[in-house]
């Protein structure tokens, strides 16, 4: 049996795995990827220590950094998926989608999430060519430019405002007939000179050449409206990784997992989690990083102290 078993490839896991080998604890880390969700941007220029480098560097990097500790503490499943967590007699036991099933003593979930992708036309081809689902990562790349956000909650203002710190335009672009963040937000960016927010636009094509050259989207009278910008930022929700721990852990109408931010832990003992998948706010690398060093120190005190 395990002592800990971390579920997960992308910044929070890495960063439980590393402090779990130097603490010496008898850990198994499976991940399907490595890297999470940065992996497909072309250029991380807020990853702490690092000025610039790409995602699939940042992948490299992470992977190494865990494999040079690893020997003797962490043993490594990288091409693995965990399809399910159930309790059993002294801890818990995870079951792979090869079927192979592992115990434990305690998890951390690391699983991360995904963004929910945009369906209009041209999307896919132009995603990473001026179409990005990150504006920490993304944004300073599209300085003095025309740009657009798609999705009319807190996060889509928030990327907004942030853009307008070096953009040279930004129209939100919100689907239904109101926005969705909260009212102080709304009117402060608003506020903004180079700032335009438009209801009941359901955007349908994005379109350009080898970059992209702008958008169309519908507005309520059935209007097909072309916008022209060269970047396009989707801001639509996220969709945690969390289906597989949804019998053990509580989640929140979001399904993300519930934990107590303190110390990372879970509704369930035994079980904490950190990042992407977890509901606390703000999700960044170097915040999943902090999440599940956190995790990792209250997961030793608990284990080897209590």
């Amino acid at each position: 049996m395990y002592e800990l078993i971390i579920i997960g490839g992308g910044p929070a896991g890495i960063a439980a795995g590393v402090y779990a080998s130097r603490k010496q604890l008898k850990t198994l880390f499976i991940t399907k990827e490595w890297g999470g969700q940065s992996t497909v941007s072309p250029d991380i220029q807020n990853w702490i220590g690092t000025p610039s480098l790409s995602g699939a560097a940042l992948a490299d990097t992470l992977k190494a950094h865990l494999h040079t500790y690893a020997d003797g503490f962490v043993d490594i499943s990288d091409k693995a998926l965990a399809t399910n967590i159930e309790k059993n007699d002294g801890g818990f036991r995870v079951t792979l989608e090869n079927g192979t099933t592992h115990d434990t003593l305690s998890i951390l979930i690391a699983s991360g999430s995904r963004r929910r992708q945009l369906s209009a036309s041209g999307a896919d081809i132009f995603e990473h060519k001026g179409l990005t689902y990150c504006a920490s990562c993304d944004g300073p790349l599209f300085a003095g430019q025309d740009v657009a956000v798609i999705g009319g909650g807190n996060a889509g203002f928030e990327t907004a405002a942030q853009l307008l710190a070096y953009t040279k335009s930004v129209t939100l672009l919100q689907h239904g007939p109101t926005f969705k963040a909260d009212p102080v937000t709304v009117a402060k960016v608003l506020a903004h000179p180079n700032m335009r927010g438009i209801t009941e636009a359901n955007t349908t094509e994005v379109f350009g050449e080898k970059f992209v050259s702008g958008l169309r989207y519908r507005n309520q009278t059935g209007e097909i409206v072309e916008l022209p910008v060269t970047g396009i930022f989707i801001e639509i929700g996220m969709l945690p990784n969390t289906d597989f721990a949804k019998n053990v852990v509580a989640l929140d109408t979001y399904g993300r997992i519930e934990i107590d931010p303190w110390t990372q832990k879970t509704t369930t003992p035994g079980i904490w989690a950190a990042g992407d998948c977890t509901n606390v706010k703000y999700h960044q690398n170097n915040i999943s990083a902090g999440d599940g060093v956190r995790a990792l120190e209250d997961i030793y005190v608990t284990l080897r102290t209590k």
